[in-house]
């Protein structure tokens, strides 16, 4: 099967090493694209974002985390041709209030324009200061890899894919086709919660793993690993072809 990583605001490609290293090891033919916006790549708004994946990636069974996991669902939703299942790790499918979606798009332009002043080093600092990676341990961060971003990407990437600027994509999760899957980190409580809301949309799985936050996928390598890989040998039509 071959399936397509799709990382999260910071990262790059490369952050999914753990990961990938396991999938690889199952038979499983890995991508790890970088996002419009990070590691020189021109930022998009999602939609656009979403057609440049499809085009570059191709048909792949989709996992996405975080800003990732925002990404592949516009993608399922824009491009189903190129989609063999998919897979939301830590992730939302947007802010449906209006006002509310307002005041993330607000917080998301402060914070953007906080990165060039203070450099890329010590914005990652304090982006993995921040209370969702409270449960990341550091050696496990993938510091490195989030270097390779520039301040200008990382700022765009905000202001054109963060969630404030992200249409609500919860009226639709019935267009998307099956197979798919959500995962979780039992600490993570909020992601939790909304990840029941997406698997009930999606008629999806749910997989809570335990002993990790919000950073699933690097806090319990193995674990997620095998949640994902036992879900492809199960899920109907995801199936090695």
């Amino acid at each position: 099967m071959r399936l397509a990583l799709i990382h999260g605001f910071t990262q790059t490609g490369g952050s999914w090493a753990p990961v990938a290293e396991r999938l690889e090891q199952a038979g499983h033919q890995v991508v790890t694209p970088d996002v419009p916006g990070h590691r020189g790549r021109p930022a998009a708004g999602m939609w656009e974002a979403a057609d440049a994946l499809a085009d570059e990636v191709g048909r792949a069974v989709w996992l996405g985390y975080s800003l990732g996991g925002r990404l592949a669902l516009h993608v399922a939703l824009a491009h189903p041709d190129v989609l063999e299942g998919l897979v939301l790790v830590s992730t939302t499918a947007g802010i449906e209030d209006p006002t509310e979606r307002e005041q993330r798009r607000r917080s998301d332009e402060e914070l953007a324009a906080s990165i060039g002043p203070v450099g890329v080093p010590a914005f990652v600092e304090r982006w993995l200061a921040g209370p969702l990676w409270a449960t990341l341990p550091r050696e496990s961060a993938g510091v490195e890899a989030r270097l390779a971003n520039t301040a200008e990407g990382l700022a765009a990437s905000l202001r054109l894919a963060g969630t404030g600027s992200q249409d609500s994509l919860w009226e639709r999760l019935a267009e998307v086709p099956p197979p798919t899957l959500v995962v979780n980190g039992v600490l993570d409580a909020r992601f939790v919660a909304i990840g029941e809301r997406l698997a009930a949309g999606l008629q999806a799985a749910q997989v809570v793993v335990p002993g990790s936050g919000h950073a699933v996928p690097w806090e319990k390598p193995a674990a997620f690993a095998t949640a994902v890989l036992e879900w492809l040998a199960t899920s109907q039509g995801a199936a090695p072809r």
